[in-house]
């Protein structure tokens, strides 16, 4: 291991000399105002969606919300606000990686995240990434990822947004976001908070859900500054502190809370020329837990992880139509907790990714990555993929990989139950991918993919020593095709916008010879909305087909969300916009886990103040 920090350090050192000694051109830093210049440069074949600020503003606060009625992925949550986590392409919660700011965050616990716990408010834009991604963004991108991003704006200007909101059952929820910026400076910070009683009526009975109150904390601090006309030093923050209770089932009541915080500091240092970008990363991340079962009682269990990161970046121009670049990071975890006896884990990877412009109709990508890991061996894994510009309308897109996912902290060292001769879970993946643009008012992308995992971690229960254990037993497969529709029509001051989408995935358990659970053979959702002048209307509709559960299924729903807006004083400094939304309109009951009830119809209005 000190050989590999050594070769770390040398090349930082190098790439340093090279800036130093580089008198090229004044560069724009263009490169480093999206943090994840990875997401930027290496996609030509992979389907990216990016939801725009409108979309956002028009769903809750917190990433579930958003993702559940823009997006393919599928969410299991227990109860609204509790435990969210994604099944995206069939795969499961710890096989879907959350990238803030270009960092994996999965919690090195569990391995999953947990969407209830991310507030969309503080974020410029968020963008769903389709298909394996371990090359470049580590362990567990399998089924893809989502990318929450804080983009640097150099430019002069100084923005305010005031939003408070207040709606059923007792929820109030209030953001401020600043953003600032001149030819040195650009910073942007951000506070979003909500509290509610969260008793919605169980449709059907005279029942209400039961110790389902829960209020969020989310702070977000970003600054940027140009050193020089080739340098720029970044510094990103953010907190999250949660207090939910948990919400009874239909069948047992509950009394338990689980309180969370999490803390995420980088520091990015960039330097851009004419030939090679270079960006060195010091990351610091803590995820803690309290888990109460009496929430009357001062008695608790708890656990947390820290890890301390350093990744280095470079890039550089090998000609004119190609580059390549090498990632190599180094990171340092600890956790402590009722269950654990002090594990430690150090890792470093490295990264190597070629891209070629081979014409302007063709370009492609070639990635490979090796992990040394302390604790368990860990695979190469690679990836390949590529865009051909068949007609001017028509782009054929293709990628393929091997990824993988590391046995978390409570795989390896739950005490009692870890198993320390887990092996990673690998998994073999292609996606073939049509887009399709017709005078820039219809978009259509068709995507068609194919997933096989072995050596999946399963908890299963153990006669002989009466404890749960993770074991390497079960291997999946995963088929089926994406298509998502976007149409904008204008006619004269009248906007409309059309935006659906729709997912058939098949899935095999190939031990069992069934299919996975909690995976609905058939999603879709769709988006219209309405705007004339400062008024704005839409209408969300999801439905989702039935799910295999443990001992059944759940029936298939469909859920309505109607909306409208009206933007007050557009023409001066001060705008105001008000903004009313009805969920579930239809009043459905569903459920996404079995004997845990969705919300009834509810109501949320919002005013928002832009200066």
């Amino acid at each position: 291991m000190i050989r590999i920090v050594f070769f770390f350090l040398l090349l930082c050192y190098y790439s340093v000399a090279n800036a130093q000694k580089s008198t090229d051109s004044i560069q724009k830093l263009d490169e480093v105002v999206l943090s994840d210049v990875k997401l930027k440069h290496y996609n030509e074949g992979y389907k990216l969606t990016v939801l725009s600020d409108s979309i956002l503003r028009k769903n809750g606060n917190s990433l579930t919300d958003v993702l559940r009625f823009n997006s393919n992925i599928y969410f299991k949550e227990n109860g609204y606000g509790m435990v969210s986590s994604a099944s995206f392409r069939g795969t499961n919660a710890s096989q879907t990686a959350v990238i803030w700011n270009g960092i994996n965050i999965n919690s090195q616990l569990n391995g999953q995240v947990d969407f209830n716990t991310i507030s969309t408010a503080n974020y410029n834009s968020i963008s769903i990434r389709s298909g394996g991604g371990s090359v470049q963004y580590g362990s567990g991108a399998i089924g893809g990822s989502v990318h929450l991003s804080n983009d640097s704006d150099f430019t002069k200007h100084i923005n305010h947004r005031l939003q408070l909101g207040y709606g059923s059952y007792e929820t109030e929820n209030a953001s401020y976001n600043l953003s600032f910026g001149n030819n040195k400076w650009s910073g942007s910070a951000g506070v979003s908070y909500v509290n509610t009683e969260n008793d919605y009526r169980i449709i059907g009975t005279d029942e209400k859900n039961e110790n389902g109150a829960f209020n969020n904390l989310d702070l977000n601090l970003n600054l940027g500054y140009i050193l020089s006309q080739k340098d720029v030093l970044k510094v990103y923050h953010q907190n999250f502190r949660s207090d939910r209770a948990f919400s009874s089932t239909l069948l047992a009541p509950s009394n338990s809370k689980y309180e969370t915080e999490d803390y995420r500091s980088m520091l990015e240092w960039a330097h851009v020329s004419e030939n090679f970008t270079s960006s060195l990363k010091a990351v610091h991340l803590l995820e803690q837990f309290k888990y109460f079962e009496n929430k009357d009682l001062n008695n608790y269990s708890k656990g947390q992880a820290k890890t301390w990161l350093i990744k280095h970046s470079y890039k550089r121009n090998v000609s004119k139509n190609m580059a390549l670049s090498v990632i190599t990071d180094y990171s340092y975890i600890t956790a402590e907790g009722n269950s654990y006896i002090d594990p430690k884990r150090n890792a470093f990877s490295a990264t190597a990714i070629l891209n070629h412009q081979f014409s302007t109709k063709f370009k492609y990508n070639l990635n490979v990555r090796k992990d040394v890991i302390s604790d368990f061996k860990s695979p190469l894994v690679f990836a390949g993929d590529l865009s051909y510009k068949v007609a001017e309308a028509y782009v054929l897109k293709f990628n393929a990989s091997k990824n993988f996912r590391v046995p978390t902290f409570n795989d390896l060292y739950w005490n009692p139950g870890g198993n320390l001769d887990l092996e990673p879970e690998e998994s073999f993946q292609f996606d073939l991918g049509h887009q399709l643009e017709i005078l820039k008012s219809l978009q259509l992308k068709l995507n068609t993919f194919y997933i096989e995992t072995s050596d999946l971690i399963q908890w299963r229960p153990n006669t002989e020593t009466n404890y749960w254990n993770p074991v390497n037993i079960a291997n999946a497969k995963h088929y089926g095709l994406e298509v998502e529709l976007g149409y904008t029509k204008q006619i004269n001051a009248h906007h409309f916008n059309l935006v659906t989408a729709y997912s058939y995935t098949e899935t095999e358990d190939v031990e069992k010879n069934q299919p996975l659970y909690y995976v609905p053979l058939h999603k879709g959702n769709t988006a219209l909305s309405y705007n004339f002048k400062s008024f704005t209307a839409y209408y969300q509709h999801l439905f989702t087909g039935e799910v295999d559960v443990i001992g059944g299924s759940l029936d298939g729903y469909d859920v309505g969300n109607i909306g409208c807006s009206y933007e007050l004083n557009t023409a001066g400094k001060l705008n105001y916009i008000l903004d009313l939304k009805i969920n579930n309109i239809y009043n459905t009951y569903y459920e996404n886990v079995a004997l845990r009830p969705m919300p009834n119809r509810n109501f949320n209005i919002k005013l928002t103040l832009k200066f």
